[in-house]
């Protein structure tokens, strides 16, 4: 499934929801999933090894509203912290056997390679580059870039618009967008943080004029703004969102895809997006097609 249509209407009429949200977050709990009590697993394959300890280390985003937010319980909340939680059931551990481990664009790679985490769910974008030293399950969700500025300004409308306009834009350190609008941005005009609220905050006091990452990301902030920000609505690529696990991993893979398809058959998939994103885009989307595990 390709994004970029759905989205259209999906995030106008989400957009519009936003605005009435006036400010209030749409994250919030959502009922753990059932576990299975009587999950067995073949002898040394990870699966077997996190069932066998009883608990699970799982990287996400401590600042995307929607997707991986943390509350005021100091536990995160989002679409993709209740997908986390699907994989978890599966293995046969409750969302209390889950060490949340926060984790930035810049880190994802890293924290899988040393060993910090069992897996990341965090608005990973799949592509070649970080095949190269991790491997993804999935994708169970697909984004597409875009860009956020002041509800009043009419001067960006695409990314096209962005030289012309003379706009500093503002990304995440590590993240696809920020290489990708490159294309579009004199390098100098690009101002890079570590998390986007940052760049929420630099759009707020003008030292940027648009924030770009992916649509899904963009419309929790818009919803978190209190009416302050708009989305132009103009995605301009496709991002697949993968779990990103230990390269040549294989098994855990096709596990990971069989749980988020059977997922998607038993109304669980459709479940965890309600309860999060789908409290502001309420049309859910459907799973993607699985790559092949590498």
């Amino acid at each position: 499934m390709r994004l970029r249509g759905l989205m259209v209407g999906t995030v106008t009429a989400a957009l519009a929801l936003s605005m009435a949200a006036c400010g209030k977050s749409s994250d919030s709990g959502s009922a753990n999933p059932s576990v299975d009590a009587q999950a067995k697993f073949e002898a040394g394959t990870t699966m077997a090894k996190l069932n066998e300890s009883g608990k699970i280390r799982i990287g996400t985003k401590f600042d995307q509203p929607l997707f991986g937010l943390k509350g005021l319980d100091n536990k995160p909340t989002g679409f993709d912290v209740e997908v986390a939680k699907l994989v978890s059931a599966k293995l046969g551990l409750s969302a209390d056997k889950i060490e949340w481990v926060e984790t930035p664009s810049k880190v994802r790679e890293e924290v899988i390679e040393q060993g910090k985490v069992d897996l990341v769910v965090a608005t990973y974008t799949i592509n070649d580059k970080r095949k190269e030293r991790i491997s993804f399950a999935g994708p169970y969700y697909e984004a597409g870039q875009d860009l956020m500025v002041k509800k009043d300004d009419s001067a960006i409308t695409g990314p096209e618009s962005l030289k012309s306009s003379g706009a500093k834009v503002c990304s995440v350190t590590g993240s696809t967008p920020a290489e990708t609008i490159k294309k579009y941005v004199d390098e100098s005009n690009i101002v890079l943080f570590d998390v986007y609220s940052k760049c929420a905050d630099a759009l707020k006091n003008n030292q940027v004029q648009a924030v770009t990452t992916d649509n899904v990301i963009l419309l929790g902030l818009v919803d978190k703004s209190g009416g302050e920000y708009k989305l132009v609505g103009k995605p301009f690529t496709t991002e697949p969102y993968g779990i990103g696990i230990k390269k040549g991993d294989t098994k855990f893979c096709q596990f990971i895809n069989d749980t988020l398809k059977a997922a998607a058959n038993d109304g669980s998939y459709e479940k965890a997006w309600k309860d999060t994103a789908g409290k502001v885009a309420p049309n859910t989307p459907k799973l993607p097609e699985t790559a092949a595990c590498s």
